[in-house]
This record gives structure tokens, sequence and C-alpha cells, in this order.
């Protein structure tokens, strides 16, 4: 099957009325033709920011919350559209983000671009051993945990890159 009929299916039986799958597809950013991922990821910066503030536990607590929820959002939005891991389920893209985000230093454009690069990277090459869990690690979790993976590398490179500006 061509990822174009894979596409077809997936809109198919997609409900965006249904908020489990608008949620999953990050409140329709996921439905981009071009590079809906990376669409995902700048939709989760201006939801960031509502959350920007909050003291470091709250904000893991958050980040726990929402990995568990996208667990099961995207389970449930992969089940209904008969696909697994949709490029257009993008609720992943969202808490990548939002892992890679909290490292920044200070909150500027150019922080937040550097996050985002430093993501869309790691998220698109998928080094070991993101990709080893990528095409082995099923389900709403094997959706979520490879982001998660990506985020924890551009955390590093986010870091890395506090000491050298």
């Amino acid at each position: 099957m061509t990822k174009q009929e894979r596409n077809k299916d997936f809109k198919k039986y997609l409900k965006l009325t249904n908020p489990i799958h608008f949620l999953a597809v990050g409140l329709g950013s996921g439905m981009s033709p071009i590079m809906p991922g990376t669409m995902g990821s700048l939709m989760a910066i201006p939801l960031w920011l509502l959350f920007y503030g909050l003291q470091p536990a709250l904000y893991w607590i958050f980040i726990l919350v929402t990995f568990i929820f996208g667990c099961f959002i995207c389970q449930k939005t992969s089940d209904d559209t008969h696909t697994h891991d949709s490029g257009h389920i993008v609720w992943d893209e969202f808490v990548g983000m939002w892992i890679t985000l909290f490292f920044i230093p200070q909150l500027s454009v150019m922080w937040v671009a550097i996050a985002f690069v430093a993501f869309r990277v790691f998220d698109m090459a998928k080094p070991w051993p993101i990709r080893w869990f990528d095409k082995r690690v099923p389900g709403g979790f094997g959706i979520m945990v490879d982001d998660v993976l990506a985020a924890i590398f551009s955390s590093f490179t986010v870091y890395a890159m506090t000491l050298i500006i």
C-alpha cells in the first residue's frame, strides 16, 4: 500500500468531531498535506506558552499526564483509522516539543527555534536507539516513546548549546 493510499484510508476513518481524534491530530495541525509532524511541532509551541511558567515539579507532572493520555489517544485513533503511527497523528510531537522546550535557558525566539530545530532533526533522523523503538514498540506507547527519546536527545543538544552560546 502506498503512502497516498494509507493517507486516504486514514482520512476516510478519521472524525475530527471526535475529541480524541482531534487531539491526536494536534488540533488539526497533523492534517497538513506537507510535513504534518513539523506542523504539529509548530502548533505545540503556542500551547506550551500556556504552561511555560509552571513550577518544574508541576511541569513534569503535566508532561507525564500528557504522555499517558497520548498513549491512549494515539492508540484509539490508530485503531479507529486502521493505521499504525500515521504521520497525521502528532500528539507525540506535542509532548516531545514540550519536553525539549523545558530545557531552554530563557524565553526567546532564538531558544525556541533552537529547541524546535533540534527536536525535528532527531525526530526525523531517528538515530539509534530511537529508530529501534520506532520499529519495534507497538501501539500508543510505541507512537509516543520514539518522540520522547527524540526529545531527550534534543534536550541534550539544547543544553549543550547553552554552554556554547
